[in-house]
């Protein structure tokens, strides 16, 4: 089931799209709930509140402008693949290799889910903002609440998946890092989820041996493909982010849980790294970003001129009276 939310005629509605193509039609719920009521009744209950929802009138899908599937209550956005993370480090310091800290666990940092935005809505360039990128990734959505979870058990927690793209400032990501901390207005702009979510058991199939989705990935800049790779190329599959994430405190139903960026031209960050230029060039106003995931969907954003923000003025000296 493929599960939506839209705006229509001044109203927004949540609900199920069906068909294909030209013929795709939305059908919202009967009782006018949002996403994130739907991911909150679990997988069953939202497959069954879908079935509901196919029996209402329908509006063509080309019809309606789509939003993020659902207004996620926390957004954990991953760095499960190590292709991408040799090229990005090397991008940022120009050094080889990944540190041995990224194979004993799964790191993730939280990003902003006010800044959640659908397919087809423009991203704004923020403010100061020279190296603009993109990433491709797949997000889990949790659909059963749980804490300190067993990975062996922890995929039967994701209700469904939708496609990420983690837009990136790459010049206020590299100097907010050298603090130690971050990233932080790098990332604090934009997030793109869409163009729908897909429950967990239309991609069984796809599901390995070793439980990683086996999924093509694809990006395109003006039509031109950027990266590709296999989402089942990640270090960890998505039961153990779960399971991570779970540990000491609680996953809850609406939480998003991102892949982080795939490998081999996810983002230009790692091509930057590889080829010890930028190229292909940062992202600039009029730019089209366009992401594909099979079994999923495709995503389309346009990159549109910033609005200059007021300056912060940087840290007075220590002062150096004491008590």
């Amino acid at each position: 089931m493929r599960m939506a939310t839209w705006e229509h005629a001044g109203s927004v509605a949540s609900g199920v799209v069906l068909g294909e193509g030209a013929d795709a039609v939305v059908h919202p719920f009967p009782g006018g709930e949002s996403g994130l009521d739907a991911v909150r009744l679990g997988l069953e209950g939202l497959l069954a509140l879908g079935a509901a929802a196919a029996a209402s009138a329908g509006t063509p899908l080309g019809d309606v402008r789509l939003l993020p599937p659902l207004q996620p209550p926390t957004v954990r956005d991953f760095v499960a693949f190590e292709e991408h993370v040799e090229g990005v480090v090397k991008s940022v310091n120009g050094s080889a290799g990944v540190v041995p800290e990224w194979y004993e666990a799964p790191t993730f940092y939280f990003t902003n889910p006010h800044c959640v935005i659908g397919s087809g809505a423009d991203v704004a360039v923020p403010p100061g903002c020279v190296d603009l990128d993109f990433e491709l990734e797949v997000a889990a959505v949790i659909g059963a609440e749980g804490t300190n979870l067993d990975p062996a058990t922890a995929a039967g927690h994701v209700v469904g998946y939708t496609v990420l793209n983690d837009w990136s400032a790459r010049d206020l990501q590299r100097r907010e890092m050298r603090v130690s901390l971050g990233p932080a207005k790098g990332k604090d702009f934009a997030t793109t989820l869409g163009p729908w979510l897909v429950t967990a058991d239309e991609l069984a199939g796809a599901v390995d041996a070793e439980g990683f989705l086996r999924l093509l990935m694809t990006v395109e800049v003006n039509g031109v493909e950027i990266g590709r790779d296999l989402l089942s190329n990640m270090g960890w599959p998505f039961g153990d982010l779960v399971a991570y994430a779970s540990r000491g405190t609680w996953v809850r139903p609406g939480d998003v849980l991102g892949s982080g960026t795939c490998g081999n031209g996810g983002c230009l960050g790692e091509l930057w790294g590889r080829n010890g230029r930028q190229d292909p060039p940062p992202l600039r106003p009029g730019d089209v970003v366009t992401m594909s995931v099979e079994g999923i969907g495709s995503i389309s954003n346009r990159v549109v001129e910033g609005v200059p923000a007021p300056a912060v003025p940087p840290a007075r000296p220590r002062p150096r009276d004491r008590a």
